[in-house]
């Protein structure tokens, strides 16, 4: 568990990992299983993009349609992103009740 950065007393525990914005990692929702690997997201700026899943994540964890991820866009091909992580269902409804997820995206209301 990581704790946040400041050094207050009362400080929470982050309990699931979150996308690192400086490293341009966003939300997104998995919308539509294409095969071979690719997926159809709707990130949260609200671009629709074809996602790959790399084969670390593709033996390991299976995604299905309405799953929260983590996704970074393609520098050069800006319709394309890599996905990083995918939630939990339990993760996904923590942080919607967190409000960690933007407004645009959450479902797990």
């Amino acid at each position: 568990m990581k704790r946040q950065e400041n050094n207050n007393p009362g400080d929470e525990y982050v309990r699931v990992k979150l996308p690192n914005r400086r490293k341009g990692e966003m939300f997104a929702i998995a919308d539509q299983l294409l095969g071979a690997g690719k997926i159809r997201i709707v990130c949260e700026d609200g671009k629709s993009r074809l996602g790959r899943i790399p084969g670390k994540i593709k033996k390991r964890m299976w995604i299905r349609e309405k799953d929260l991820l983590i996704v970074i866009p393609w520098d050069f091909q800006d319709e394309k992103a890599n996905i990083l992580y995918r939630y939990t269902n339990t993760q996904a409804s923590y942080l919607s009740r967190s409000n960690k997820i933007p407004p645009g995206i959450d479902i797990y209301k």
